[in-house]
């Protein structure tokens, strides 16, 4: 079957697990849950909650990986959550071309306070932000397009209209399963979920967005302004709820 791959790239305290499943429960749609995540621990040799299990159990081999990835699908769609930061430099991009690439961004100072609390002291490339928007310079170079980029705030305050909007971008249809699902864990969900997916796993969908009033510690501003200016690079291309994405100010 001829799927539409879909590669969302994203970093992490996002609502990326919360998208996965909203992927998931359409009728039509398989995902996978940061394939690539065993051979980044590997080859860094960063100290993950859950970095053994993780290695045992998942595929570190990333030719492996990417051959899986755009291999065979036995659905219409093949949704696949990664984290920007795990897509190293060793990693040849050739099969990008093979699938439609996402990103999905968020707002450093909410971000950042969540992040803190599993991996006490990142750096800028644990946030993945550097690399998302490298990654999202080489894919509009490499196709001429520029790529979809949506906003996590947008789709909790317009759930619907954005995820409509992003399918008809897709050129798939919408499925309005897409906005709510089961709690409980997944078969799908990677093995560190204890560590991370505690909220997602009680939710059955996309939670009102809130303001945050959790200050970033001092100790973190400085990283926190050096990722909220490739943050705000990457928004002014962001997707509207009206499907259409802004002009960017050069």
């Amino acid at each position: 079957m001829d799927a539409t791959r879909i590669a969302a790239w994203s970093g992490p305290r996002n609502i990326s697990t919360a998208m996965m499943r909203s992927w998931e429960n359409r009728p039509d749609t398989i995902v996978c849950d940061e394939p690539l995540y065993a051979h980044y621990l590997k080859v860094t040799g960063l100290d993950h909650p859950g970095r053994d299990a993780i290695l045992k159990h998942h595929e570190s081999n990333c030719e492996k990986v990417i051959e899986e990835l755009v291999g065979p699908c036995n659905e219409s769609v093949y949704y696949q959550k990664h984290m920007t930061h795990h897509l190293l430099p060793n990693i040849n991009r050739d099969w990008l071309s093979e699938v439609t690439n996402i990103f999905l961004i968020r707002h450093p100072r909410e971000m950042m306070t969540s992040l803190i609390k599993t991996i006490p002291n990142p750096s800028i490339e644990e946030t993945g932000l550097p690399q998302q928007l490298e990654l999202f310079n080489f894919v509009q170079k490499a196709t001429g397009e520029l790529p979809i980029v949506v906003e996590s705030k947008d789709i909790l305050q317009h759930p619907e209209q954005m995820l409509q909007a992003l399918c008809e971008k897709l050129s798939i249809p919408f499925y309005e399963q897409m906005l709510s699902w089961p709690s409980g864990k997944r078969d799908s969900d990677g093995i560190w979920a204890p560590h991370w997916y505690s909220s997602v796993e009680s939710s059955t969908g996309f939670a009102p967005w809130k303001p945050k009033h959790e200050e970033v510690p001092p100790a973190f501003e400085d990283l926190c302004l050096k990722c909220i200016e490739i943050y705000e690079e990457l928004a002014q291309r962001k997707m509207s709820p009206e499907g259409r994405e802004h002009a960017p100010n050069i």
